[in-house]
């Protein structure tokens, strides 16, 4: 399955920037949280507040340097002296404004940066396992990481820096139109009409290599994590050079994006200065022609300077902040497209608890492929009694494995139904389904921490006697405290500190903890030594007492005490018995156990 993406055109660009904003919003005026909209107001009127006493400070300026040009003792101490005291006031005020607005603004950007990380999370656990097969994990955190982390900046940025440059911008203009002459506003705007036009087509044509960059990034990251997990086949194969090659070009490519886009920074920060610096002069020539001749005075010549300064600083302001949110907004995105990747499997609008009276399991006629046009499975049909074990074997790619999926509803059948106690599993809440099944796979995965929180994850309300119970009961306990740390042992990434068969046993006893009516073994001992197997199945028959069983093995022998044997190939049942009806029948069971046998003894 391709990843590659169709270009995005321009157009494209401004419907998905403003899709992200539309749905940034809710985050920022929550319907549900009276508290967080007054924060947001008590925000604006410090921002407010703060933008007002800022563009009267330069006319204190201005006054005090007039002040001080004027001839006598009691007016350069009573008029400069204060003037220059209440500048220093005003200054203070503006800035203590606007550390108030941060204050006050911070729990609104966390309460959004955590509801949207927990959404995006969820949303990924809600997912079908045909899209986490075809995705890889590296890039999938890179957009998550990314995602998560614009929301914050988008959110105070859009709240805090457009808006109240455009207030500033105009409070000024006003003031340079009315005060001083409409000949200085006119060469502002112009100004800024340039600057503002430059900004935007430049920082529109950066976007695309930043993304480009991002691309590099995310394929750089996703070799070094696939690299990473797969440490022991690198071994294998002595293949660290080749591996460092593969990520050095990878790298090369994100090292040839991200110059690309120092290059384009550095040609955006020029052509920003030229224009400013260029409004700036031409402004400040119009002021000192007007002091030449009499209709300005000093202060008014610093008034316009300090004016100019003021929206000099914003203007670069604003091009720092329309790049970021532009960046925020492209991994914001990137973020929102994922979560709009719709769920494959979802619960049915009038769906119920799954009601367990005996773990009886039903296949009636199941069809399923997972590409249309290569079927899996063929018209299955089933029946586990409930407190049974039945067994399904046959060669690789018969569909065993797939029949485990479907029961756990990984994925919906394409034909026919899969009932437990005559309950379409379609038509319960798949939260209760996991409930009642317990899975034993072939490869235990564990989690990067303790062995007591890998056996405490079958149940979150497990105590310690619980948690020991369920260790006996998989023959591990005894293991576990002959470890210097016990139960706190940590297992590594994946369970690498354990061994196989030491991994299966906490997965075993993790399941025994969650205690589920219906058990699932896909192939729980084929990875196994024939030693280690035989230990193991001891564990697996303790925990199949009691419990509907469905095994999916390879190795015969394993199951040679099922009360009943399932036979598929090509995803079809052609045999089904008991072990010794079987062999006796000599059909495709009797070949397979013959061949197994002569493999043993080889």
């Amino acid at each position: 399955m391709s990843d590659a993406k169709p270009a995005r055109t321009a157009e494209d660009e401004r419907r998905s920037g403003w899709r992200t904003i539309r749905k940034v919003i809710p985050y920022l005026w929550p319907e549900d949280s009276p508290a967080v909209r007054r924060r947001v107001v008590f925000a604006m009127l410090a921002l407010l507040l703060s933008k007002v006493i800022a563009v009267g400070t330069p006319m204190l300026q201005g006054r005090a340097v007039d002040a001080l040009a004027e001839d006598g003792v009691s007016d350069l101490v009573l008029g400069a002296v204060g003037l220059t005291i209440a500048y220093g006031v005003a200054r203070l005020m503006t800035n203590g404004f606007q550390q108030l607005r941060d204050v006050i603004f911070a729990p609104v950007a966390q309460r959004a940066l955590r509801k949207l990380a927990f959404e995006t999370f969820s949303h990924i656990h809600a997912l079908s396992m045909r899209y986490h097969i075809t995705r890889k994990t590296g890039g999938l955190s890179r957009i998550i990481e990314r995602g998560v982390k614009g929301v914050e900046f988008l959110l105070r940025f859009l709240l805090f820096s457009i808006g109240p440059l455009i207030l500033e911008l105009l409070l000024i203009g006003g003031v340079l139109f009315f005060y001083f002459d409409p000949w200085y506003l006119l060469v502002v705007a112009v100004t800024i009409a340039l600057y503002v036009w430059f900004t935007f087509a430049v920082t529109e044509w950066r976007v695309k290599l930043r993304r480009e960059m991002n691309d590099q990034d995310t394929d750089a990251n996703q070799k070094a994590i696939d690299s990473l997990l797969n440490y022991e086949t690198v071994k294998y194969f002595s293949a660290e050079a080749r591996e460092a090659e593969r990520y050095d070009m990878a790298m090369a490519g994100y090292e040839r994006a991200a110059l690309k886009t120092s290059y384009s920074l550095a040609f955006l920060n020029f052509g920003q200065s030229f224009l400013i610096t260029s409004g700036l002069v031409v402004v400040m020539v119009m002021a000192a022609i007007g002091v030449q001749n009499g209709t300005l005075s000093v202060g008014d010549f610093v008034i316009v300077n300090s004016y100019m300064i003021q929206i000099t600083m914003p203007l670069n302001f604003l091009g720092t902040v329309y790049r970021e949110i532009r960046q925020a907004l492209v991994d914001m995105g990137e973020m929102f497209d994922l979560l709009e990747q719709p769920a494959e499997v979802r619960d049915a609008p009038d769906a119920r608890p799954l009601e367990v009276r005996g773990g009886r399991v039903t296949l009636d006629e199941v069809a399923f492929g997972y590409d249309p046009a290569r079927p899996i499975l063929r018209g299955v049909t089933l029946d586990v009694p409930a407190g049974q074990t039945v067994a399904i074997v046959g060669p690789s790619g018969s569909g065993k494995s797939t029949i485990g999926r479907l029961l756990f509803r990984f994925y919906d059948v394409n034909g026919g139904a899969i009932r437990i106690d005559g309950q379409d599993l379609r038509a319960v809440t798949q939260t209760s389904l996991h409930e009642a099944i317990g899975v034993v796979p072939q490869d235990t995965v564990l989690f990067n921490d303790t062995i007591r929180y890998n056996i405490a994850y079958g149940r979150a309300d497990a105590t310690e006697e619980d948690i020991v119970a369920a260790a006996r009961a998989a023959q591990i306990h005894d293991f576990i405290t002959s470890l210097p740390e016990g139960y706190d042992t940590p297992v590594g990434e994946r369970g690498l500190k354990l061994s196989g068969g030491e991994k299966q046993r906490v997965g075993i006893a993790r399941t025994l903890l969650k205690d589920p009516p219906i058990l699932l073994l896909d192939e729980a001992t084929s990875a196994l030594d024939t030693e280690t197997e035989h230990e193991i199945q001891d564990a697996l028959d303790t925990a199949a007492e009691g419990r509907t069983v469905i095994t999916i093995a390879h190795r015969l022998s394993t199951i040679a005490d099922a009360d009943k044997i399932v036979v598929l190939q090509e995803g079809e049942v052609i045999e089904t018995g008991g072990h010794a009806a079987l062999l006796a029948r000599d059909g495709r069971y009797a070949q397979l156990w013959h061949l197994q046998e002569r493999d043993d003894v080889a």
